[in-house]
């Protein structure tokens, strides 16, 4: 069998990854909460007009947790596959998954609070 081009394969891998990327938002009730909080903070940039270095602060913390929680789902899926019964080891593994996710979240909405506060206020 001859092997794929480089960019054959770099168009496959994308594919899988935007697969990847809707089946985490169909499938997944936190990621549903995430992109629609999202959009709600994206349509606030757009009402008060934030600044190119606000954009990119605030796009950079919807990445990062949205990119934490797909880290945190797939974790889960793979914990529960290898061990489906409750077990402390995986339990903990899970909980340090989630930890990360809050923690990209806290770190978030700081974010959101410098940029949106003194606009609001």
């Amino acid at each position: 069998m001859p092997k794929e081009s480089f960019l054959v394969n770099r168009i496959k891998s994308v594919g899988f990854a935007f697969k990847g990327a809707i089946l985490l938002i169909r499938t997944e009730a936190s990621i549903k909460i995430q992109v629609f909080i999202a959009i709600v903070m994206t349509a606030a940039g757009f009402y008060f007009e934030i600044s190119q270095t606000e954009w990119i602060l605030q796009i950079f913390a919807i990445a990062m947790v949205l990119g934490i929680e797909g880290m945190n789902t797939a974790v889960e899926k793979i914990a529960d596959y290898i061990q489906p019964e409750f077990d402390v080891k995986i339990g903990f593994i899970k909980d340090i998954s989630a930890g990360a996710v809050m923690l990209v979240s806290i770190a978030s909405t700081i974010i959101g609070l410098i940029i949106y506060l003194p606009k609001i206020l």
